[in-house]
């Protein structure tokens, strides 16, 4: 197949208007504004209020193209768009040649009639997507809701287009518009693929591999299908008829490199190319057998994912757009966030409903790096039409994207929407009106999507909603934490203690979350200095959950001493997003296999911003990312306090072979003396738990308010650390600490030891102005036990730079 293509330098200009400049493609219309310096960043300050005009005018893109006669004397020639956003028609040499009204759709349209040889020009106008759902609103039989925020573009749930473009809790409102995946002129006489996916069937000792090619041929004709994987090759002769032909064949691959998520095994991926026709896909196959295990008990339902026959507790975030500009979501940028999750022991990203089905290179790194994928369709916290059209439309987006993706080893599961089930309790109108919504919701979700995952992809499982008790199950799951999976809000939206999350034993908890602060770094890179306050106007904007500042400061009110200053308020807020969100998961974890994974709420950033996300919207770690090392750990000790006075001692092992651990818990005074030692040892099974003590508060802590415990774990080749309060920390009398800080470089990194002459708390190391990250971070500091850290830059730095950068906090400096 010839292949002409249209990437690079278009030129962009508002509809009417006589004035372009450049746009870079893939790209969107407030990048190359931005670019050419006719908008202002709409990051910095409340900038974003005065660029709504770009979402809602209409926009033009434009390019001239060159064809020669041997495109054109191919008997098809069409052009292939994906990821046109989203409302748009295309011209050729100002003839119409096609229409789009859904991004997550591929577009192929015959064009040959429309070109000429030699010079062409191609125009793509966008319409605004803001006006176009304020139209569709106009004009439905009845109310289809969707969920407020503060700052929005309404009735973004009315088009096919990344819902939260218009706003959302954490996300600024910016409707852009582009081109964001391949954008080509193919033309061919025998055939094109439309698409490749396989389908394994694992049996001891080998896999058995279908190769099925899906081709499309203007006339028909005789070709062979060509076919590697790995070593193996294959070819088959094939005569094309005219139109759609399924071709497949099978491979039988003996004693298979098998893929394994992170941290259970290598990530290994075979080569496989299919050719036919003059085209060809290639692609990297994991070989693995992947099963999402959902069976009634004695407790519910359960919920758990099964590779290669061993059952995998799922540690993990959610994942939502790298950058709210299209543009910046580079695979460099991509790579860098999904790194991160993989170093903090992640084997498992959500891809939430809001957002997008993302690029190729996202998923390709996620195979990678073993990171594998909760795939929600792009449904979000609203209601939606089941009109004939707006199903027929979903159902084409459906196909496309999970015969896209369904190849991606990372690829665990299928899930309708994120919320929208529970959303029927939501609005007014739905709550009195449940019948009709319910029908639209099955129509969509089951009706429509559910069978066309069915038809798409039959090796995985299609769960209905997040959260939900599965297929035919249409009760509100929002607080049921017997079956399936379940968000988990209680302690930030109700404002529950920490230990609320005690009160619950999900199944599957793949949403609940805790905000905190970004650094100074990066509130700076929107707001002056003049507006670092918790209430100054920049900063309330660049806060979109409402009171969800107040709510930070009150509880940490609860747990803590208030801070003096801005600066330590920041680095509190950061401590106490960690310290809940670590609480819900060590406590969670000690429940397998009745609670089989953890997803929080959020692992990544849109723009700068105060949300639940533990990496920065520039990929810095917050303390959350790097307490996140610790408790998802391969092997970790927690405590425990009971109801029955009890401090329960506890290791949690997902290795596949079980670990013979020894812990020793300390009692400290904060004057620095050890008051107990106690030892432990046991045999923790694979995939499971270990109770190794229960001690009486009274003998441990029989003054809450002078002690705390001090964990360390050891074991074959694995070590931990942990501590615990016996009460909230500013009912503590904390002595000041004096911290020394020694530098040197070592290849490039650098070693730091950091030591202390008395207990300091959430000791935390921070290099302003240097990009990288630290080994750990953010662990209490005891006196005669010095550590060690390694600070590995992203960028070259002098040993003086390094030093000059280098601040410590800790949690008694952080007030008088």
């Amino acid at each position: 197949m010839r292949r002409v293509d249209l990437m690079g330098i278009w030129q962009l200009s508002q509809l009417g208007s006589e004035e372009s400049i450049p746009a870079q493609v893939p790209g969107d219309n407030y990048s190359a504004l931005l670019e050419a310096r006719k908008i202002p960043d709409p990051y910095w300050g409340d900038n974003e209020l005065a660029v709504q005009w770009v979402g809602e005018a209409d926009w033009v893109y434009s390019r001239k193209f060159t064809l020669g006669e041997d495109v054109l004397g191919e008997s098809s020639v069409f052009l292939n768009c994906e990821g046109l956003d989203t409302i748009a028609d295309i011209y050729i040499n100002n003839q119409h040649a096609g229409s789009t009204d859904n991004m997550f759709r591929r577009y192929r349209f015959e064009v040959k009639e429309y070109c000429r040889l030699g010079e062409n020009e191609i125009k793509i106008v966008f319409h605004s997507a803001v006006k176009t759902a304020a139209e569709r609103s106009q004009h439905l039989p009845y109310e289809i809701p969707h969920s407020r925020y503060p700052i929005q573009s309404p009735h973004v749930n009315l088009v096919r287009k990344v819902a939260c473009h218009g706003g959302w809790d954490w996300g600024c409102c910016l409707m852009v518009s582009g081109i964001y995946g391949d954008i080509y002129i193919g033309a061919t006489s025998l055939g094109r693929i439309e698409y490749v996916y396989t389908t394994q069937t694992h049996t001891d000792g080998s896999c058995r591999v279908e190769v099925t090619a899906e081709v499309v041929s203007p006339s028909g004709g005789e070709t062979e299908l060509h076919v590697t994987l790995g070593d193996i090759k294959q070819r088959k002769p094939v005569m094309l008829k005219p139109g759609l032909n399924i071709v497949s064949t099978e491979i039988e691959v003996t004693n298979p490199r098998l893929w394994w998520p992170n941290g259970h095994g290598e990530q290994f991926l075979y080569d496989l190319t299919v050719a036919i026709a003059g085209d060809e896909v290639k692609k990297r196959l994991g070989l693995r057998k992947l099963e999402v295990i959902t069976e009634e008990d004695d407790i519910g339902l359960s919920f758990k994912i099964r590779v290669n026959g061993v059952d995998i507790f799922c540690k993990g975030a959610n994942w939502i757009p790298a950058d709210a500009l299209p543009q910046r979501q580079t695979r460099d940028r991509l790579d860098e966030l999904l790194t991160s999750a993989a170093a903090a022991h992640m084997n498992m990203i959500r891809i939430w409903g809001g957002g997008q089905y993302e690029s190729d290179d996202f998923y390709d790194l996620c195979d990678e790096k073993g990171l594998m994928i909760w795939q929600d369709f792009m449904f979000s916290c609203a209601l939606y039409p089941a009109t004939k059209e707006f199903l027929a439309n979903v159902r084409e987006e459906v196909i496309h994207q999970v015969k896209r993706l369904r190849d991606h080893a990372c690829i665990a599961l299928w899930c309708g929407n994120n919320e929208c089930l529970g959303a029927l309790n939501w609005f007014e109108v739905s709550r009195r009106n449940r019948d009709r919504y319910l029908v639209d919701y099955d129509r969509l979700y089951e009706g429509t999507i559910g069978q066309a995952v069915d038809e798409a992809d039959p090796t995985r499982l299609y769960w209905p909603s997040s959260p939900c008790g599965g297929r035919g199950d249409y009760s509100d799951n929002w607080h049921e934490d017997s079956r399936g999976d379940m968000h988990y809000w209680t302690v930030w939206h109700e404002n529950a203690s920490f230990d609320a999350y005690f009160d619950v034993i999900p199944r599957f908890c793949s949403e609940f979350g805790y905000q905190s602060f970004p650094s100074l770094e990066t509130i700076a890179s929107f707001a002056p200095e003049s507006h670092f306050n918790p209430t100054a106007p920049f900063m309330e904007h660049h806060q979109r959950n409402p009171a969800g500042n107040s709510k930070i400061v009150e509880m940490m009110t609860r747990y803590f001493r208030v801070p003096e200053g801005f600066e330590n308020f920041v680095f509190l807020s950061q401590v106490q997003q960690g310290l809940a969100i670590r609480m819900g998961v060590e406590y969670w974890r000690h429940l397998q296999p009745t609670c089989m994974g953890t997803l929080y709420w959020q692992l990544n950033d849109v723009w700068p911003v105060c949300s639940w996300s533990s990496l920065e919207y520039s990929g810095r770690w917050k303390l959350l990312h790097y307490m996140a090392k610790r408790f998802y750990g391969p092997v970790i000790a927690t405590a425990f306090q009971n109801q029955d006075g009890e401090l329960e001692i506890w290791v949690v092992n997902d290795q596949h072979q079980a670990q013979t651990a020894r812990v020793i818990l300390q009692i400290w005074d904060f004057s620095g003396s050890i008051r107990k030692e106690e030892e432990y040892t046991g045999v923790v099974p694979a995939g499971g738990a270990l109770l190794l003590a229960k001690r009486p508060l009274d003998e441990l802590a029989p003054k809450p308010d002078e002690v705390f415990a001090f964990l360390e774990l050891t074991g074959d080749g694995v070590y931990h650390y942990n501590d615990h309060f016996f009460t909230e920390y500013k009912r503590c009398h904390l002595p000041d600490a004096n911290i020394k800080v020694t530098t040197e470089e070592v290849d490039g990194a650098y070693r730091v030891e950091v030591s202390s002459d008395m207990p300091a708390f959430f000791v935390t190391l921070e290099t302003r102005g240097i990009r990288g990250e630290f080994d750990d971070n953010c662990f209490s500091l005891l006196p005669g036990k010095p550590r060690t850290l390694v600070f590995t830059p992203k960028e070259a730095v002098t040993l003086k730079e390094f030093d000059d950068s280098l601040k410590v906090y800790h949690l008694r400096a952080t007030y008088r």
